[in-house]
């Protein structure tokens, strides 16, 4: 009688615990989805002196930017940026990238600075190429919250390897502003 009768209190303490709810949605269930859309300001050593020479110039190029980030989770964001370096031309010299890639935040520290990394790859055109070359670019940034919709990113920085012959070693550094368009503030 004794082992029934714990048998079945246990039965009715586990089928109760089993049927009750909790009051909210586990963190760990709930969509993170959130998609940010931004501009940029940059800045670049173009690692071409022009008539077919690959070097460092003294020259700059600056241009304009847009990017997107879509943001999966804590660790899986894909980034794609486009941007036209044509202002400062020299020798009729610019440069234009559009890219698509993995971003990774490194973390936030006093929820409002997120270091990043990233690994992009796309395509690259210039005023020196005839179409385009394949382009790889690694870099990293800082996104600094200023509410719940508006971030600036400063500085991104990106050192791109372009596959023409002779290979092109270019840097960029970027200042720019993101919008929340979608997903959890």
């Amino acid at each position: 009688m004794k082992r029934s009768s714990v048998a079945s209190f246990c039965f009715f303490f586990l089928s109760a615990a089993l049927s009750l709810r909790g009051q909210v949605v586990p963190a760990a269930t709930s969509s993170s989805l959130a998609i940010d859309a931004g501009g940029l300001g940059s800045v670049s050593q173009p690692d071409y002196a022009g008539e077919g020479i690959a070097q460092t110039s003294p020259n700059r190029l600056y241009g304009a930017g847009t990017y997107a980030d879509v943001h999966f989770n804590r660790w899986v964001d894909i980034e794609g940026e486009a941007r036209w370096l044509t202002f400062n031309q020299y020798l009729g010299i610019d440069e234009k990238t559009y890219l698509v890639g993995g971003r990774v935040p490194i973390g936030t520290f006093k929820r409002r600075f997120t270091p990043y990394g990233k690994v992009l790859v796309g395509l690259g055109a210039g005023s020196f190429l005839n179409g385009h070359s394949f382009v790889l670019a690694y870099g990293g940034g800082l996104d600094i919250r200023l509410s719940h919709r508006l971030t600036v990113r400063v500085p991104d920085f990106e050192y791109q390897q372009w596959q023409v012959t002779p290979t092109l070693w270019p840097y960029v550094g970027s200042v720019g502003i993101t919008y929340r368009v979608f997903g959890p503030h």
